[in-house]
């Protein structure tokens, strides 16, 4: 999941600058989770700008923001709006993907922070970092590039102090982590065997991804 976290307001209307009637575009997936673009936060954010002597002339709620072909469908609705501004409650992603389908100024009510796993409503970790190369079937299935603040791969800094990272003390160190995973599944010998050089290239943005024509 897309972890989003709300810009302070007034970062958000001096962006706004003299724009006055504005739609307010939401995300009924990572950001609904996040309650920084479902629903209510919608509700919320139109109250803050009518508050501040806003118009807000529409409430879109995609239930992907980032799904071009929802989102194209569910903006159909502005062109009569008289919108001069939109307010998008969702990630960078799901801001690009409204920007590519109206000819107005888009501006991010969020900052998009992680990829995260959900521990439970409102609990979420960061566990991913995209980094094109994963190395999770030699460290027990835990990600030294994300949960290692100095992001080794090859094995521990030596600074950690009773288990925690020197970096942040409010997290465990990460190859003690691995370590004691590899323990519990026997499969210690993971630790010995080299760690294949990392190639940055696979880290190297924009990405594309096009699966139409390939067999399963």
């Amino acid at each position: 999941m897309i972890i989003t976290v709300k810009k302070p307001l007034p970062e958000l209307l001096e962006m706004l600058g003299g724009a006055k009637k504005v739609a307010i575009v939401g995300c009924d997936s990572c950001a609904a989770a996040c309650r920084t673009g479902g629903a209510p936060e919608i509700d919320q954010m139109a109250q803050a700008l009518e508050d501040r002597g806003f118009q807000v002339v529409a409430r879109v709620l995609p239930q992907e923001c980032c799904h071009k072909l929802l989102v194209r469908k569910e903006l159909k609705v502005l062109p009569d709006t008289g919108v001069e501004a939109v307010v998008c409650l969702a990630c960078g992603s799901g801001v690009q993907t409204v920007a590519d389908n109206v000819c107005l100024p888009v501006y991010p009510a969020n900052d998009t922070s992680f990829l995260g796993q959900v521990e439970r409503v409102g609990i979420f970790h960061e566990y991913c970092r995209m980094c094109g190369q994963c190395v999770l079937g030699r460290t027990g299935g835990i990600c030294p590039v994300t949960r290692c603040a100095k992001g080794l791969v090859d094995g521990p800094c030596g600074g950690q102090k009773n288990g925690k990272c020197e970096v942040d003390p409010e997290n465990d160190c990460a190859w003690i982590a691995i370590y004691e995973r590899l323990k519990a599944l026997g499969r210690e010998d993971l630790l010995f065997s080299p760690a294949p050089i990392r190639d940055h290239s696979a880290q190297a943005h924009p990405k594309h991804l096009d699966l139409r024509g390939t067999k399963p």
